[in-house]
């Protein structure tokens, strides 16, 4: 049995990730879309969603906690892209990713 704390590492998480398809490390630009490492893809919020996402904590510091997001666009890419939380978080990433989640939210209540 594996120890929880490996389970629950970025790297292990990141590692399965890949092996489920999540293979680009996605950025957000200035104008706040989501691009591949190349910048040849972008997309707006409106053409992501956020399929899973991870918390973790440092293990000597609080303050050291970041998030991962498990993203696919509307063409299919898959990918992560992730962030701090609290107030070391990138503001792009944060509002971009809101965005994402508040369409989502919307999609959800239409369904019903």
């Amino acid at each position: 049995m594996q120890d929880k704390v490996e389970e629950r590492s970025l790297v292990n998480v990141l590692n399965r990730l890949r092996k489920d398809g999540f293979k680009y490390d996605f950025n957000v630009t200035q104008d706040g879309k989501l691009c591949t490492p190349n910048e040849k893809e972008t997309f707006p919020p409106e053409q992501v969603r956020i399929v899973d996402f991870y918390r973790f904590e440092g293990e000597s510091n609080p303050d050291d906690m970041s998030i991962l997001y498990a993203l696919e666009t509307n063409t299919g890419l898959k990918g992560t892209v992730s962030n701090s939380y609290g107030p070391y978080a990138d503001e792009q990433i944060d509002n971009f990713l809101k965005q994402v989640e508040d369409l989502g939210k919307n999609l959800d209540k239409k369904d019903k």
